[in-house]
């Protein structure tokens, strides 16, 4: 059992880092760079996505006969982790949600031609995208098989969409969009997937839904079609396959968060390390004191449990598992310690941390998302559950 990483994915890792901190970083702590939502603004994101190129480090997950870096998952988990020690890393690299997620999807069941028209743009950086699933109740949310949108054929080669969907996360802005709609009433094979541009009429954001903390480029937004059409050619994957695309892109996305979330935990910690050192309390520095050790103790090892957590998961999905035990596992547990993590961080910094000096406030409004996307907590530990309770004590078991 080796846990060490290939020479060649070390040097990788080292690059991240290093253009991260030299490069994104000075970026990230002017808030002159910064949009109305709190992201980075378009013209310094898009100077630092052509340094990014440059430097060979653009859309690690994509292959490199489509400009990419061909890296399996455990390269992602390496590449991502570092990524994300700015809030502003991902989307600089071109690895972050939805686009990330949408990408690996089409890359794996698109064919050629759809790749060319859909994929490409996003993988170049020229667009945006969005995908299109979660609905109002009684629609879908973290159960699929409650969808409401309808796509009813037209003719012969045209579907016609009509229903409903909110919290679509980039959609303001986004040009491709992938939508899941109903095409059957059968208990299976009721869903199917499409693919439309944002010029075809018959469908209308109706408003950018505000949240706690800050945005995604796009935001999260409430969407109605009513009577979007969309070309047969324009179907991804069979009918009738829509929960298999789902579960093809959610496989791989959710542990993606995860990746991400972990270097955003390891720069929380990075922003105290410094402070607790050389701040003086009592007579001692704050390091010194045995209760700031038991803290920073804890924030160190929830972050390298997850990190096994997500490596394993990872190293399964390359052999051609859907590790759906592991992801559940490694969503569960990143997802609150990114929370804690930050809460902690903030802490030992005491009212600095609680100002907008540091980056910790930020995170620390975008980290309860977290335990929501892509399967609330919840949902996550009824998959664990259920496979400990069909595996019995061989859930423990080495592959």
């Amino acid at each position: 059992m080796d846990f060490s990483l290939p020479k060649e994915l070390e040097e990788l890792r080292g690059r991240v880092n290093a253009f991260v901190g030299d490069v994104i970083m000075p970026v990230e702590a002017d808030q002159v760079n910064f949009d109305e939502h709190e992201n980075i603004g378009e013209a310094p994101l898009q100077a630092l996505r052509t340094k990014a190129k440059a430097a060979g480090l653009w859309a690690p997950q994509m292959p490199q006969s489509r400009g990419g870096l061909g890296l399996n998952t455990v390269g992602m988990a390496t590449f991502y982790e570092e990524a994300a020690r700015s809030r502003f890393g991902p989307v600089v690299f071109n690895c972050a949600a939805p686009d990330d997620g949408n990408m690996i999807l089409l890359d794996r069941v698109a064919r050629e031609d759809q790749k060319d028209r859909w994929l490409q743009p996003i993988i170049d950086g020229d667009i945006r995208s969005s995908i299109v699933m979660t609905e109002p109740a009684p629609g879908s949310g973290s159960d699929p098989t409650m969808m409401l949108t309808r796509a009813e054929r037209s003719g012969n080669d045209k579907w016609v969409i009509s229903g409903r969907k909110w919290f679509i996360t980039g959609a303001e802005g986004a040009e491709h969009f992938i939508l899941l709609a109903r095409t059957s009433d059968d208990k299976r094979g009721a869903l199917t997937t499409f693919l439309f541009h944002k010029d075809q009429p018959g469908w209308h954001i109706v408003r950018r839904i505000p949240i706690m903390g800050p945005e995604e480029h796009g935001g999260h937004c409430e969407v109605v079609f009513d009577g979007l059409e969309i070309d047969d050619e324009n179907r991804l994957m069979e009918v009738g396959e829509g929960m298999k695309s789902v579960q093809i892109r959610l496989g791989t996305a959710r542990l993606t968060h995860c990746m991400r979330w972990l270097g955003m935990s390891k720069r929380a910690v990075e922003e105290c390390l410094d402070y607790v050192k050389t701040r003086e309390n009592f007579g001692a520095t704050l390091a010194d004191h045995e209760g700031v050790q038991w803290m920073l103790a804890d924030a160190a090892m929830d972050i390298e449990i997850g990190r096994l957590l997500t490596m394993r998961a990872a190293a399964k999905l390359d052999t051609g598992d859907q590790a759906r035990k592991e992801v559940s596992m490694a969503k569960i547990w990143v997802s609150e310690i990114l929370h804690k993590t930050i809460a902690t961080a903030i802490q030992l910094n005491g009212a600095r941390g609680y100002s907008k000096d540091l980056p910790l406030e930020w995170m620390y409004r975008y980290a309860p998302q977290a335990k929501l996307v892509d399967g609330a907590s919840e949902v996550h530990k009824m998959v664990v559950a259920r496979h400990l309770l069909n595996d019995g004590m061989d859930f423990w078991s080495w592959d």
